[in-house]
């Protein structure tokens, strides 16, 4: 790579998982399907290598890693794509972390959450994010990316995903 090229490479997209994903194939597939997270991150890898973007992938259970890991991105990703998992309907400070880095954020659930359990309904992550993906399995998270880079591209509200 030169230096020419290496100027006009996009910053990476960053992958987060939080927690009890890491267990993804074996927990509760009548819910989450018996796909792995290590199976979803090559996916997405690919996707967002034919999208023209790098990828990096993360998985914690540790609240405060995660939130590190949102403050480290600022100026280093073009954009988040997360699953907060069971942060979503908890943390205040999840979601005020994801307002440091100033880059879009698209928020995916494997399962349709709003057809669970009522605690469940509400989102802390879902005001910040551009795009909220929930239902469609693990495939959300190639949408969620090929969404992400369509927002990163311009591209108007009604010719995302087009």
């Amino acid at each position: 790579m030169t230096a020419d090229s290496a100027a006009t490479e996009p910053l990476p997209i960053l992958l987060l998982n939080g927690p009890n994903l890491n267990t993804l194939g074996t927990r509760q597939p009548e819910v989450y399907g018996s796909t792995t997270l290590a199976q979803i991150v090559e996916s997405a890898e690919r996707r967002a290598a034919e999208r023209g973007f790098g990828l990096r992938a993360a998985q914690t259970n540790d609240e405060g890693q995660m939130i590190d890991w949102i403050h480290q991105a600022r100026g280093a990703v073009s954009g988040i794509v997360i699953n907060p998992g069971g942060w979503t309907h908890t943390s205040v400070a999840l979601a005020d972390a994801l307002l440091i880095p100033e880059v879009p954020i698209v928020e995916v659930h494997i399962s349709n959450v709003a057809k669970r359990e009522p605690f469940r309904h509400h989102s802390y992550v879902s005001p910040i994010a551009v795009g909220t993906i929930a239902g469609l399995g693990v495939a959300g998270y190639d949408y969620a990316i090929q969404f992400l880079t369509e927002v990163l591209a311009g591209g108007d509200e009604g010719d995302r995903l087009r």
